[in-house]
């Protein structure tokens, strides 16, 4: 079996129940989301990517806060895309957020979705869940326009937490297969060589990093 239908399997066996309680159990946790969301600040029709859009909670957000931009999500479990589709329906956001089933680590915008890139692409807590999170990040970054961004936010090292808390946090995310990446700063400065890292974070003592990138503009 192949490591993206082994992924694929494993993130539907997770969130078969997970996704219907997912977000209320969620929200405690997962800081900076938001800081994210607002820090986005798409240009005018300027195209809005998620990678591991779960339930849609985050597009949702963008929707309200940037409602001039058209906004895409790209998803492994079809359990979540399945929550998710319902979701922006019930929001009323079909004729803005479109998505598809693909895999982070090689997916093709024009194939899924007709289009040729992305002003702004963005992972929420969603590199620590990829294997091959590395592969991820710079697939990403081949559908960046010109002048665009890629905004990030994850768990972080912990590092300025008491050591009790980061090692009981830490075995409890192994609960859910998710794995801290201590080495995001290093891996976003071995992106290609028109990606610039504008900003980099460890907000909350350590608990979360967060980061932007920024393609030139020529």
């Amino acid at each position: 079996m192949s490591t993206t239908l082994a992924n694929a399997g494993l993130m539907d066996r997770i969130y078969r129940r997970q996704r219907h309680v997912y977000d209320l159990s969620r929200k405690y946790y997962l800081l900076g989301r938001d800081r994210l969301i607002e820090g986005l600040a798409p240009p005018p029709g300027g195209r809005v990517l998620e990678i591991g859009c779960g339930t849609a909670r985050n597009l949702i957000a963008v929707a309200q806060r940037h409602p001039a931009a058209p906004l895409f999500g790209i998803d492994l479990s079809l359990e979540m895309l399945d929550t998710a589709r319902s979701r922006v329906e019930r929001e009323g956001l079909g004729g803005r957020v479109r998505l598809a089933h693909a895999d982070a680590t090689r997916f093709d915008p024009a194939l899924l979705f007709g289009v040729p890139g992305f002003s702004r692409i963005f992972f929420s807590y969603t590199l620590s869940m990829i294997p091959e999170w590395e592969k991820a990040l710079a697939q990403s970054v081949v559908w960046l326009q010109p002048g665009g961004e890629l905004h990030l936010v994850d768990f972080g090292g912990q590092e300025r937490l008491p050591r009790w808390f980061r090692g009981g946090l830490r075995q409890w995310l192994a609960l859910f297969h998710v794995i801290p990446r201590d080495a995001l700063e290093s891996a976003l400065t071995r992106l290609p060589g028109d990606i610039e890292v504008r900003r980099f974070e460890r907000p909350h003592l350590g608990y979360a990093q967060y980061a932007v990138c920024r393609r030139s503009a020529h």
